[in-house]
């Protein structure tokens, strides 16, 4: 029995209800992770790219576009212990150049930034109160690194009650092997993984 054949027949990977009123999460596309010259990054140029129009779409037709950043006080460094395993983010401090949100995502200064101090967008921050109150009930998430915080993000949004989409295009990794391995994981189990003109059609179309 082939992979695609377990999946279906445990009654997997079926199609993702789309709402009315979506909002796009772009996370952790800080320099710290798009800017080559620090080594906790990858290279996220296109998906940037693919970002942003998706972006500038959806900000045109009122819906909520929402940046995170991972970013933390001095004071947390020896503390948490995601530092202890992930030793390469005890760079990524606040005030710092790699938690700010790179340009080249288009960001614009009415785009909130949520802060946080792990891998989910959604864990002890302000997104899942900032997408309820925007009445949200389908969910675009971009951003980097597809095998970790868009993971994590993904499954959060799912249990908090929100529809997603990832768009595959707009999602960036370290290596191809866990970027292929969780969207595959992703598709079948939390969200529809599709691309970017995919979801330029259906917001130009709402």
């Amino acid at each position: 029995m082939s992979q695609d054949t377990t999946y279906k027949a445990a009654g997997f990977g079926a199609t993702v209800p789309r709402g009315t009123r979506p909002a796009i999460v772009v996370v952790d596309f800080s320099y710290g992770f798009t800017d080559l010259q620090y080594p906790t990054a990858s290279e996220a140029t296109a998906q940037m790219a693919n970002t942003k129009r998706l972006c500038d779409i959806a900000r045109a037709k009122g819906f909520p576009v929402i940046f995170t950043t991972i970013a933390y006080h001095p004071g947390e460094i020896e503390t948490l212990p995601w530092l202890k395993k992930a030793t390469g983010m005890r760079a990524l401090v606040e005030g710092s150049r790699l938690v700010e949100i790179d340009a080249a995502t288009g960001i614009q200064p009415t785009d909130p930034v949520v802060v946080k101090k792990g891998a989910s967008s959604f864990f002890g921050s302000t997104l899942a109160a900032l997408l309820t109150g925007a009445n949200t009930d389908t969910l675009i998430v971009c951003g980097a690194t597809t095998s970790g915080c868009i993971r994590a993000t993904v499954v959060d949004a799912v249990q908090s009650g929100f529809n997603t989409l990832v768009p595959a295009d707009c999602c960036a990794d370290r290596a191809k092997a866990p970027h292929d391995a969780n969207l595959y994981d992703i598709q079948q189990k939390y969200a529809d993984v599709t691309d970017t003109n995919d979801i330029q059609s259906w917001l130009e179309g709402l």
